[in-house]
Order: C-alpha cells, then structure tokens, then sequence
C-alpha cells in the first residue's frame, strides 16, 4: 500500500501496511522519537499528535487515517521550542522523568486551539486522559493557564 501524508509540514511517501499504527510510521520509518509508546491501548496519552489539528493517540490510529492529512508531532510544534506551552513547561518546572510531557503538551496545545481561555475545570476535563505516573498535575495545570494567558497577550 502506498499513500502519501503530511508530517510536519514535509511530505512522505507512504510504502507500509496501512493497519500500522501511526505511532510506529513516525517513531520507526521517519525516526520521530519525541511521541512515546506509553500502553499501546489509547488510555494514557504518551502518543497523542494532532491529526488535522485534533489531538489523537497515534498508538491505535493506523497510518492509513493519516493519509492525505496533517500530522503534527511534538518536534513539529516548534522546532526551536518556542511554543508557549514549551514555555510555560520550562517556566514551572513541569517535567519530572518527562516520558509523558510530549502528549500532554499536545493534548494541552489542542485545548488552546480549540479554548483559548479554559477555566482549571474546563482544563482538567481536556487532559484528564493523559497520565503522569510523577504526579506533576498541577504544574501542567499551571503551565497550561500560563500559556493560554501569553497567548492571549500575544
């Protein structure tokens, strides 16, 4: 099966089988290692991208959903890392081991897109389906306030 999709803003040529998951196309064929395998079951958010601009978890959507779409991945949200919510991360010192912080920030990038100005329920409800087995919650919560309020400022 070949297709072409959208990563980044590159395209590729797509020459897999299209049950693929679209976590291994990026992580293993075009070496984008910044989305993480975290349960393989879409429960814990590791693998979140956007997927035309809605967060996905890339573990149980197959390559084939993909195709003639855009993905956007953690390394093609800001390259140079200067997204806010890059910031705001930095700023309070959210990552812990930082194995989840890709998804988060993902889910998180897609809420602002979607709220520009979420309430703490309204962002609690958002990234209730990405775990951090550290614990940080709160300081992505707060990161997330941050961002939404340098991004309104901007």
């Amino acid at each position: 099966m070949s297709n072409t999709l959208t990563v980044n803003g590159q395209d590729h040529t797509v020459d897999v089988d299209g049950n693929m998951p679209l976590l291994w196309y990026l992580r293993d064929v075009l070496e984008l290692t910044g989305t993480k395998y975290g349960c393989g079951m879409s429960l814990c958010g590791a693998c979140t991208v956007h997927l035309d601009g809605n967060a996905v978890r890339s573990c149980m959507t197959p390559v084939s959903a993909a195709f003639g779409k855009k993905v956007t991945t953690i390394e093609g949200l800001s390259p140079d890392g200067s997204h806010p919510l890059q910031i705001a991360w930095i700023k309070n010192n959210v990552p812990q081991c930082g194995y989840c912080q890709a998804g988060q920030i993902m889910s998180a990038a897609d809420l602002l897109e979607r709220n520009p100005d979420p309430s703490l329920d309204e962002i609690h409800a958002a990234m209730q389906g990405n775990i951090c087995r550290c614990g940080t919650y709160l300081r992505i919560r707060s990161a997330i306030q941050d961002a939404a309020k340098s991004m309104q400022e901007a």
